[in-house]
């Protein structure tokens, strides 16, 4: 797990303050809920209208729009029970969090969660708080891990340092320990130390691709960009590293988002696949620089023999659903769907049910327009 990847947890808690659902009007086919608020965007152009709300509809700030609403706080995006998404007050979402923990302080998965919420609001103080009592109550490594990260943010070094040591003690396979001293070091203005750090976590896992595309950044700062490229595909060819696609995913990053230097991303991607031609983040860099290029042949030579990765990977299936698409493939496109329908997966599921209402509206288009023509 890395130190973005939120935990699994089946806490239910009660929230207060107000609450919403953001839909499109056609979200309500039998009519619009007589407490709604009827929010139209206006263009950029639109005449401001300097009425006052019982006067009619007037254009609202967003923050005017939370505070209609109910909210304490900005607003942030939640699942309900159902797994819905439904829109909440920030401040209301950590008072609901912190209730629900000081309800049993005991409780390590309470914890988490709400320390969890104030490290993504970067709310670092009070996530200390909660994380150095997680910690000791018995907290495990991911804790001491989190410590350490939220600790750094605030510049408390000596700490930081020191609690990261105790994560890479606890997770001697987890090269997140490692990357975040390098953070230490690097502020102490410690190359040296930042550069063994770096090494280290590749060391620990040739996988990790933030591990590569920290390296890279510590030698592109203190030479220039070719020489980092250099540098990385060495350490990537030597053998213990020699099948991992981490190195060129991180590469080709590097000059993916210039049309200048894309074909450069693409020779470099392609390098990670045939080191590694089942790792999913490597056939989505590459299958994603091929449709940037319209290359849409290329995706689904690259994607074709991966059906059976889809049926667990949405993002496998997206592209090359879109390329299949694209293409206008109407028989491939029914195969993989109906393929897709059938997974464990409730994202894939639910991809593949939306994805036949677009295939099933767009033949219906075509109908008419025939009808039409005709």
């Amino acid at each position: 797990m890395s130190e973005t990847e939120p935990r699994k947890n089946d806490a239910q808690i009660s929230l207060s303050g107000g609450a919403a659902i953001l839909a499109p009007i056609t979200a309500f086919p039998n009519g619009v809920p007589s407490n709604a608020l009827v929010l139209i965007p206006l263009s950029a152009q639109g005449t401001p209208l300097e009425k006052k709300i019982v006067e009619g509809p007037v254009a609202l700030e967003m923050d005017e729009v939370w505070k209609l609403l109910g909210f304490n706080g900005p607003a942030v995006q939640v699942q309900d029970d159902q797994g819905r998404p439904i829109t909440i007050g920030r401040d209301d979402l950590l008072a609901g969090l912190e209730k629900h923990w000081q309800e049993d302080p005991n409780d390590l998965v309470r914890a988490r969660v709400y320390a969890q919420e104030l490290m993504k609001f970067a709310l670092h103080a009070k996530a200390e708080t909660v994380l150095a009592k997680l910690v000791a109550k018995g907290g495990d490594g991911e804790d001491w891990l989190a410590l350490g990260v939220v600790q750094l943010a605030q510049e408390k070094l000596e700490k930081a340092e020191l609690t990261l040591k105790g994560a890479q003690n606890l997770m001697k396979d987890n090269p997140y320990p490692a990357l975040h001293l390098a953070k230490v070091a690097h502020a102490r203005k410690d190359a040296k130390a930042e550069r063994d750090h770096v090494e280290r976590a590749i060391q620990i896992t040739p996988g990790a691709v933030d591990a590569w595309a920290y390296l890279f950044n510590l030698v592109k700062d203190q030479s220039d960009v070719e020489k980092a490229v250099s540098e990385l595909e060495e350490l990537a060819a030597t053998p213990v590293n020699a099948k991992t696609a981490a190195p060129y995913v991180a590469l080709q990053g590097v000059f993916a988002g210039d049309e200048a230097t894309r074909d450069r991303a693409i020779a470099l991607a392609r390098k990670g696949v045939d080191r590694a031609p089942s790792d999913p983040l490597a056939l989505l860099c590459l299958s994603a620089l091929y449709g940037q290029s319209g290359k849409l042949d290329e995706i689904i030579k690259l994607l074709a023999p991966h059906e059976a990765m889809m049926l667990q990977d949405v993002r496998i299936a997206n592209n090359y659903f879109e390329a299949l698409f694209q293409s206008r493939d109407l028989g491939k496109i029914t195969q993989l769907l109906n393929k897709l329908a059938t997974s464990s997966n409730r994202e894939v599921k639910q991809f593949a049910i939306e994805r036949s209402r677009a295939v099933a509206q767009m033949l219906q288009q075509q109908k008419e327009a025939l009808a039409a023509a005709k």
